[in-house]
């Protein structure tokens, strides 16, 4: 096993969780729906799926019955990958559009095939270990019965609220009395329960075939939408084989576009070749690189990344040893230079990972895409549905181009990590485009400076904004930043740490007999195990 740095820590409330058997969230109910399962009987799969399950309930401000899902699996023996995201409806077309220059981010038309529900029913059935319905009792319960909103998720829900107010059916479900929930407010969601059961007595089968789809077209009828029952009914989660980079002798494992993880990956080759680890931890040339490389990897992503069937390159290709090379030859040590990027935008994500002692590891991830997605509920379900849509692009020379029946390029990526072919970690971290950003740092702290999983989620973060503009939380000492911005960067530092635009981190990783878990306190979970 790797030597761990214990002497290097940050400012925080977190201990690092040691078990045999264990799970990590971002919502304290949800982490402990997990483990409930495990202590039935369940594997992790199991356990990963109810506390996504659960999730829904407590976290509404990151993931809904309408949201889409990755997930990567160690079984014991190899790796398994699963691609959740849904395609554009088949009358989901530019013409639609016609006189914008960009997508709609609220309403019927912002949504997408929404495939969670799917994924969830898929890994059961390739892995799970325990009934399908047990998986949904904490979560009917919660939502029956009220649960005590979390601070961290109440103070979310009260900033963004007014950004979805109008949408049909957001004001009747989110906001019932009129505002968000306090925290410690209890909340009830008795339409959701009611869904909830419909989907785990069907085994998903009401949600793409009866009566939640009809309830769902009806929905997108009566409010402008074009989704028909024929783009739920068609719809199957896909299972996919992983695309990875090796880096300080580790590979990392990331799923294949549609998914933004190659930027990862792209940035992380990057740094093998520029052999980042040489430089001090958290010293300012170790950080010009990273942002630096991350950059480098935008600008091959938002030109390049979108459905695989629709992309001009194929992924494997911005891997190739040689090509990282010449990229990271780019790279000026002394001075910051420009590359083309996106503009990252704030994401609505939850992230679970979970680990059990007959060795099976999860790394599974869901995401309305903007906190509460497309603002749209479905009137009497307790479904709300992401807006994925937003991710296409109205230029039709651009291969992210909308088309009908199309996957969007996806920003949600789970994370998995081996070492000569044996399962090393499972990792994520919620925040949209911050994500890829963010599994950057958390691969650098972690294996290019020997950090425990803690630790690496407790650090300071950065995100590149666009140019030469960085954005980095308080934590960064003057004289760092100072540093970077003799190097040309242009430094901000944000007012507060905020989980909504640096994301919030969840990692398990092997130790020994055992595994130990890190969940990161810009959110509300915890890691939790026996």
């Amino acid at each position: 096993m790797r030597e761990i740095k214990h002497n290097i820590v940050y400012p925080s409330a977190r201990p690092l969780v040691m078990a045999k058997n264990i799970v990590s969230t971002s919502q304290p109910l949800a982490a402990q729906a997990g483990l409930e399962v495990l202590q039935q009987g369940g594997n992790a799969v199991d356990a990963a799926l109810a506390a996504a399950i659960t999730s829904v309930v407590v976290e509404p401000t990151g993931c809904g019955l309408g949201s889409d899902a990755f997930a990567i699996v160690w079984d014991g023996s190899q790796v398994h990958a699963i691609n959740g995201s849904g395609p554009s409806p088949k009358y989901l077309t530019a013409d639609l559009f016609t006189g914008l220059s960009t997508m709609p981010s609220r309403g019927w038309l912002s949504v997408t095939v929404p495939g969670m529900v799917q994924t969830w029913v898929a890994l059961h059935k390739k892995f799970g270990k325990i009934p399908f319905p047990n998986l949904f009792k904490r979560a009917i319960e919660y939502a029956e019965k009220g649960y005590p909103v979390s601070v961290g998720i109440a103070n979310l829900w009260q900033r963004i609220a007014p950004k979805y107010q109008g949408q049909p059916g957001f004001n009747n479900c989110f906001l019932p009395k009129g505002r968000a929930p306090l925290p410690g407010e209890i909340f009830k969601n008795l339409d959701l329960a009611a869904s909830l059961q419909d989907i785990a007595n069907t085994y998903g089968d009401s949600f793409y075939h009866g009566r939640l789809a009809q309830e769902i077209i009806k929905h997108s009828e009566q409010h402008g939408g074009v989704m028909t029952f024929e783009d739920l009914a068609s719809y199957e989660a896909e299972w996919v084989e992983t695309i990875s980079t090796d880096f300080n002798g580790y590979q990392i494992h990331e799923i294949p576009p549609n998914s933004q993880g190659i930027a990862t990956l792209i940035a992380l080759g990057i740094l093998e070749e520029a052999d980042v680890s040489s430089y001090e931890y958290g010293s300012a040339e170790s950080m010009h690189y990273q942002i630096e490389a991350m950059k480098l990897a935008f600008a091959d992503l938002y030109a390049h990344v979108t459905d695989q069937e629709a992309m001009h390159i194929r992924p494997e290709r911005f891997l190739n040893k040689e090509y990282l090379r010449k990229r990271a030859q780019l790279i000026n040590p002394h001075q910051a230079s420009e590359f083309e990027t996106g503009i990252p935008k704030n994401g609505g994500t939850t992230y679970i990972c979970a680990a059990d002692d007959a060795g099976m590891m999860v790394s599974f991830i869901q995401s309305n895409y903007e906190g509460f997605g497309s603002g749209v509920v479905v009137e009497g379900t307790g479904i709300s549905m992401q807006n994925r849509a937003m991710g296409f692009s109205l230029d039709p020379d651009h291969p992210n181009y909308l088309k009908p029946n199309k996957r969007t390029f996806h920003t949600i990526i789970p994370g998995f990590v081996q070492k000569e072919d044996q399962p090393i970690a499972v990792f994520g971290l919620m925040g949209g485009p911050m994500q890829a950003q963010g599994h950057l740092q958390l691969m650098t702290a972690l294996y290019g400076y020997g950090l425990s999983p803690q630790t690496a989620a407790d650090a300071p973060r950065w995100q590149i904004t666009q140019g030469f503009e960085v954005l980095v939380e308080p934590g960064f000492s003057p004289e760092l930043i100072q540093q970077l911005t003799a190097l040309g960067h242009k430094v901000t530092v944000a007012e507060i740490q905020d989980s909504f635009a640096f994301g919030g981190a969840q990692v398990i990783e092997k130790n020994q007999q055992a595994y130990m878990a890190g969940s990161d306190y810009r959110k509300d979970g915890l890691a939790v195990g026996y």
